[in-house]
């Protein structure tokens, strides 16, 4: 199943930590997927969505994009968010490359409209306006807290059984510092906010982000 962190993405949920902000903004790189392949996931996102209210299920037809280009089958994480009329109406993601990108794509699209918990169900009326958002993730490494980059990286930090993940966008939308940035994906976990110093793993990777609006 899918594992949901919406909160990224949500403006409720952080709380103002009183640190000194600096202004950042998403390191350009060399973008993977090109305008036609991220068109493909882009309408395979909204069609996963339209096939399941028309349908009354929750199943997307992916034969036409079958075989897909070996790059499109490769095994990423992906997350997925929706918007409607500028504000968050859910999101939904695989932390893990355990599926084909475009797959992933498919489905955390689906579940973004229907199974993220703090949304009732996107309705027929709400699918033709909703914009996506995919943020394509690298696998996540080990990364030293000094290594860490605002901008570049996503942070997944981890201990006894807690785990929270907060996507490369989140530091820069919040205008975040590294070390705010850490504290937040403890919080985010259910964790001491310095527990990023005190034996927490901390895995970074990276995203390319793009959507309807990008």
């Amino acid at each position: 199943m899918p594992m949901s962190h919406p909160q990224p993405n949500s403006p409720s949920d952080v709380a103002s930590s009183g640190a000194v902000h600096h202004q950042f903004s998403l390191q350009p790189s060399p973008p993977e997927f090109s305008p036609e392949e991220r068109t493909v996931l882009l309408c395979l996102a909204h069609d996963s969505i339209s096939s399941a209210l028309q349908r009354s299920e929750i199943s997307p037809d992916l034969s036409k994009f079958d075989p897909p280009t070996p790059h499109l089958a490769e095994l990423r994480g992906v997350f997925t968010s929706l918007h409607l009329r500028g504000e968050l109406r859910g999101c939904v993601g695989y932390v893990l490359p355990t599926s084909p990108v475009y797959r992933a794509v498919a489905e955390t699209a689906r579940a973004a409209a229907f199974d993220d918990n703090r949304f009732p169900p996107v309705t027929s009326d709400e699918a033709p306006h909703l914009e996506i958002e995919l943020s394509i993730l690298t696998p996540p490494e080990p990364i030293h807290p000094e290594a860490i980059e605002v901008g570049r990286h996503g942070l997944l930090v981890s201990q006894h059984g807690r785990r929270g993940l907060l996507l490369p966008q989140v530091p820069v939308e919040r205008k975040w510092d590294r070390i705010t940035f850490l504290e937040q994906t403890c919080r985010k976990a259910g964790l001491p906010i310095d527990a990023w110093r005190k034996g927490a793993s901390i895995l970074a990777f990276s995203a390319e982000v793009f959507g309807d609006k990008i």
